[in-house]
């Protein structure tokens, strides 16, 4: 069982940034790859951006790339999403999602992937 909770939402304006950060708990943090995904009220939950079990590889959303970060510290089982110049469509919950991986170059890109979920944060852009 993994238990993960999201921190850092908030509102910003357009232009403005914002980090992310996921907490989990246990000892095998190192064995899952993780995910941020995020959810506008009425719509499926969206792949945002995935990091492997090593940290070294990376996937985002065409809509975030080249703005947004995800990157881990396994020693202090964290996963982090740095947004830079947010735009109002960004606007949504943001989750925080782990799954156990054997490769540790691997990672998912699909929401049914994933095993665990954290409660979500709240990120709001104004324009």
């Amino acid at each position: 069982q993994v238990q993960l909770v999201e921190s850092g939402g908030g509102l910003v304006q357009a232009g403005g940034s914002l980090r992310l950060s996921c907490a989990a708990s246990g000892r095998t943090f190192s064995t899952y790859g993780m995910g941020w995904l995020r959810q506008v009220s009425g719509h499926e939950r969206e792949f945002v951006a995935a990091v492997s079990r090593s940290g070294d590889r990376t996937s985002y959303a065409d809509a975030v790339k080249g703005r947004f970060t995800i990157s881990r510290d396994n020693a202090k089982n964290t996963v982090y999403l740095q947004m830079n110049n947010l735009k109002p469509e960004d606007t949504a919950v943001y989750y925080c999602a782990s799954r156990y991986l054997y490769s540790r170059f691997s990672y998912s890109t699909a929401a049914n992937e994933y095993d665990y979920w954290g409660q979500g944060t709240q990120v709001t852009v104004s324009s």
